[in-house]
């Protein structure tokens, strides 16, 4: 008799606590596996500490097969579920599918960023949720920094060194005051000009920071917050982002070239897709975390509404806490429909909270005693080892060492900016050149690269200035290789609705070309001279006579001689267009630098 066959979907803090447990639970009596779009668990709670230099970006994954020797490890993200065939079909990470069938499946996918209707927010902005946005955020904001420290004109340096964060909860909140510290560290070694500092916007519409916590919790951290220099406003949020800043919905316009959305987030839209009963995107579930009427399948964490048995009528809200601890349950109910022991309801009693402030400095209350300063930053750092999975040594060692070493402030330069949009379903993903991207509800984007017209539009608010020069071409569409072999490159043409003539030929064919159109027959004869002064390098496989003699048709009275086969997409078609050879002056292919925008006032 076969095992039964257990997929479990998602390996965040419910569905990696679930692999493990059920691991031990079936005894190799059951055969699980695993579907994650990464090999490794990531421990959210540390992950402003990535952003703000003091942990390195291994310190807070946790390796899957490292962990997990009897679970089967799948990469993939799931597309769609088919309840009564028993098969989860997802796409793997190189865009090859692939279909897993299941007797027991739990649905354990998390969430992705929560989108608000407000124009430019999803063009402009950046989330948290990922590895990949916190590796972004260090190089953008070392970037700023490093840029605002050079700028000649006062106001490009006001807007660089500024900084809003959106979302006053658990990220928002520890984003703004990881990041305060940053930049304040950066600016001791290269001080910016006389009379400015980094500032650091914290907004939401709620009134008070941490509104989903106690009221002690919530003082502490507003306190904390505004000695160390961070703007807090509350009942306050964006109206409208723009490439040059963001306009609040009190009027006042803030020049700034970075927006961090932390406004929360909303389940994983592959729960939606299963057209089962839902509360608020979260599939309903029972006190075991199965789903009614349908006997094989459950549901935990962010992706489950389950029910609060402490508070009759609730449920349970979407923290790390108690996705862990669904995570056990789940496991356990879901080997006792196998035989393997006894179903448990999912019963929680809060144990107290933690908020890391940066420094020594925190807010907490555990067993429901409220901590502040030194002993809450110790509780605090205490909990987080108790907590993680793995790597315990490794990020105590990054802390002592944070604690007598300068911060490393250095680009890597690992993650651009079109890679991490915020509309996404796979924040824990980025995106690459003509890479899958899941079609959910939710997420129309596109499917690879940058958004359509990116690279041709000014340096956004909150990417990068350079992000013009990397721009990638969006879609399925494959970049065409730009070195091709010499007979290729002799036949190739450029791309539009008017025919080119090869402007790499045999000599012979040079000699009778003849150019479209009314453009007058170009002399024979010209100076020998008349590449000196080009642009471009004449192509080594070209003929000498056809380079001298080749004219293009049209008003244009020079073009390169070698241009791409492609134009990117969203180019201005008065770009220069892309050569095989590098030209003389490597300035020349990069997208001019925004000036200073217009300084904007309004009531505060």
């Amino acid at each position: 008799m076969s095992r039964p066959r257990i997929v479990i979907v998602g390996a965040g803090f419910a569905g990696y606590r679930a692999a493990r447990v059920l691991s031990r639970l079936t005894r190799h009596k059951a055969d699980i596996t695993l579907l994650n779009p990464t090999d490794y668990f990531l421990y959210l709670p540390l992950l402003p500490q990535v952003a703000a230099g003091i942990l390195e970006p291994r310190r807070v994954t946790v390796s899957l097969t490292g962990t997990l020797p009897d679970v089967r490890l799948v990469l993939g993200e799931a597309d769609a579920v088919d309840l009564d065939g028993h098969t989860v079909r997802y796409t793997g990470p190189e865009g090859d599918g692939g279909t897993l069938p299941f007797d027991r499946l739990i649905l354990a996918a998390g969430s992705v960023n929560k989108l608000l209707p407000i124009p430019g927010v999803a063009e402009h902005a950046h989330g948290f949720r990922g590895l990949p946005e916190a590796l972004y955020l260090r190089d953008h904001v070392t970037r700023q920094m490093e840029l605002a420290a050079a700028a000649d004109d006062p106001a490009s340096c006001a807007e660089r060194c500024t900084f809003v964060v959106v979302g006053a909860g658990y990220t928002g909140t520890e984003v703004a005051a990881q990041g305060k510290l940053f930049t304040d560290s950066q600016i001791r070694r290269r001080p910016l000009r006389a009379g400015m500092r980094p500032r650091w916007l914290l907004l939401d519409v709620a009134e008070r920071v941490l509104p989903e916590l106690d009221e002690n919790l919530s003082r502490t951290a507003d306190r904390v917050l505004r000695q160390r220099g961070v703007e807090v406003r509350m009942g306050t949020s964006v109206k409208e982002a723009t490439h040059r800043g963001v306009l609040l919905t009190d009027g006042e316009f803030v020049d700034t070239r970075t927006l961090v959305w932390c406004v929360g987030v909303r389940p994983d839209p592959l729960a939606e897709s299963l057209e089962l009963p839902l509360e608020k995107g979260r599939l309903l579930v029972d006190p075991y975390l199965q789903v009614p009427g349908r006997p094989g399948l459950f549901a935990a964490g962010d992706a489950a509404a389950v029910p609060d048995l402490e508070k009759p009528g609730a449920y349970t809200p979407m923290t790390a806490q108690h996705a862990w601890r669904q995570g056990k349950a789940v496991a356990h109910n879901v080997a006792a429909s196998l035989g393997l022991g006894e179903r448990r309801a999912y019963r929680h009693r809060e144990l107290g909270f933690v908020v890391d402030l940066g420094g020594v400095k925190a807010a907490a209350n555990p067993l429901g005693v409220p901590l502040s300063g030194v002993a809450a930053g110790a509780v605090t750092r205490g909990y987080h080892l108790a907590a993680m999975p793995g790597n315990r040594v490794r990020v105590a060692a990054d802390w002592l060492l944070d604690a007598v070493l300068p911060r490393q402030a250095v680009q890597l330069g690992l993650v651009r900016s079109w890679s991490v949009p915020l509309d996404t379903a796979s924040p824990e993903v980025a995106r690459v050149p003509g890479g899958p991207e899941k079609a959910r509800a939710g997420n129309p984007g596109p499917a690879g690269g940058p958004r359509a017209g990116e690279g041709a539009e000014p340096a956004d608010a909150i990417q990068d200035a350079d992000a013009g020069k990397h721009a990638e071409p969006p879609g399925p569409v494959k970049e065409p290789d730009l070195i091709q072999d010499a007979d290729a490159a002799k036949h190739a043409e450029p791309p539009g609705p008017v025919k080119e003539p090869d402007l790499i030929q045999d000599a012979d064919a040079a000699k009778h070309a003849e150019p479209p159109g009314p453009v007058k027959e170009p002399d024979r004869v010209q100076d020998a001279d008349v590449d000196a002064d080009a642009d471009v390098d004449v192509d080594v496989d070209a003929d000498a006579d056809a380079a001298k003699h080749a004219e293009p048709p049209g008003p244009v009275k020079q073009p390169d001689l070698i241009q791409a086969p492609e134009h990117t997409p969203g180019a201005s078609s008065d770009a220069p267009a892309v050569h095989k050879h590098r030209p003389r002056d490597p300035s020349a292919l990069a997208p001019p630098e925004p000036g200073p925008p217009a300084s904007s006032e309004g009531d505060s």
